[in-house]
């Protein structure tokens, strides 16, 4: 086993530097790709700016190129970076499955999601598995990617919203749900009983483009918003929306999901329904209580989909 270079480590590069590599190296490089912001990724790894900002150096001085553009406010990954990420991604998989294939198969099962969950069935769902399966913990971990972690071997099974391009999974449609419009709770929107996609198409628009599904092409292209404001997961995009520097789509699982004093959610009547979809990869080792939880999710949530009450 190769001996590992310290954290802080610097000035090596060549063999024996590629050779130093860890798991841990992939993992921070991930998180940091993912979150799109260095602190983010330190909250997830639970380690310190400092340490993400230190492995990261190591494993590009180790790789002889930059992964990650530091020279803009906002962080972004280069052109060898993005190459590497799926790369990365791949080899932190493959290494989860190994570790699958030896491990009890009455191991948690990990279902993922990015933001909602199944909406109002989280909690039915979470119950009816405890039910019947004492001896198999169901894990709910939310995760801010557009797989919520099902292509890096983070999750078993994943529930997914809008369409689902990531090679190697299979999907099963759960339900649809219609879309709310999120808007900031003293806009004059907030008193509407509904809402028209016209209607925020004058506004600037509040885009999660790591994990969300809304973008501007949901608009009609006459009427097609020109400003948005770019995040990365749920809680930017709530906040963003409840300082009134933007307006939101999203679907009726939300409200329930994320509540905030300072954002209304208002039906939105001309957008089409959503999706939600149960993924999990096609190859390589399975937890054998995936077919189980996807028996279940149907059982639980009506196929119908769910319509917005307010």
């Amino acid at each position: 086993m190769p001996t590992a270079l310290p954290l802080c480590s610097a000035g090596m590069s060549g063999p024996y530097a590629l050779h130093s590599l860890e798991l841990r190296h992939l993992r921070c490089f991930l998180a940091i790709a993912e979150e799109g912001n260095v602190t983010r990724a330190a909250a997830r790894l639970r380690l310190t700016q400092p340490a993400v900002s230190r492995t990261l150096a190591t494993l590009e001085d180790a790789l002889g190129v930059r992964l990650v553009d530091r020279s803009t406010h906002h962080l972004a990954l280069t052109a060898e970076g993005r190459a590497f990420q799926e790369s990365a991604a791949a080899a932190v998989a493959a290494f989860e499955d190994a570790l699958d294939s030896v491990r009890a198969v009455r191991r948690p099962l990990r279902l993922g999601h990015a933001w909602s969950a199944a909406g109002p069935y989280t909690t039915p769902l979470l119950r009816r598995w405890r039910e019947r399966h004492p001896d198999v913990p169901l894990e709910l971990l939310r995760i801010d990617d557009r797989t919520a972690g099902l292509t890096r071997g983070a999750v078993d099974v994943a529930l997914l919203r809008g369409p689902v391009d990531a090679p190697g999974l299979v999907t099963e449609l759960l339900h649809t749900e219609s879309r709310v419009a999120a808007v900031p709770s003293d806009s004059p929107l907030a008193a509407r009983g509904a809402l028209t996609l016209a209607d925020l198409s004058g506004h600037t628009i509040a885009v999660n483009t790591v994990s969300g599904t809304t973008a501007l092409d949901l608009w009609p292209p006459a009427a097609r918003p020109t400003a948005t404001i770019i995040v990365a997961n749920t809680d930017d995009w709530l906040a963003g929306i409840a300082a009134d520097r933007a307006v939101g789509v999203t679907t009726t699982a939300t409200p329930g999901m994320h509540p905030h004093p300072g954002v209304v959610y208002v039906p939105l009547t001309d957008a089409p329904d959503l999706p939600v979809v149960l993924a999990w990869r096609d190859a390589g080792p399975r937890h054998p209580a995936v077919r189980d939880l996807v028996d279940l999710a149907h059982e639980v949530v009506p196929s119908g989909g769910t319509r917005s009450t307010e």
